[in-house]
């Protein structure tokens, strides 16, 4: 377990939900990845994500998903690709991502809470 951190820590990271629009492979990653374009609802808009869900998803199957993002770190660059969310997601007994998503489908950009 980490350090114990305040509620007020928790609430300066900026956890929202976004539907995945566009799904790519991502051949130029050291690592194998997907390039992803997410809609986050109209304030915040599109986004673009590297993850490493090669394992568990195909790109197909990822279009239309509702994931969950961490949208106020600040961008980074991982080869070509300018990533502006991070996309969560749980390591698997073998080390793979599954990603984190909620039970039932809710708008683009509502807020964890």
């Amino acid at each position: 377990m980490s350090e114990t951190i305040s509620y007020a820590d928790f609430e300066r990271v900026d956890i929202r939900v976004g539907t995945i629009v566009e799904a790519a492979e991502f051949p130029e990653a050291r690592k194998p990845a997907y390039k992803l374009v997410i809609d986050f609802g109209p304030e915040i808009g599109l986004k673009k994500s590297s993850a490493q869900i090669t394992v568990h998803y195909s790109p197909e199957q990822l279009v239309g998903r509702q994931v969950l993002a961490v949208v106020n770190f600040p961008p980074r660059q991982i080869g070509p690709v300018r990533s502006e969310v991070l996309t969560l997601g749980f390591t698997d007994e073998a080390g793979a991502i599954v990603l984190a998503a909620t039970e039932r489908p809710v708008p683009n950009g509502a807020k964890l809470h």
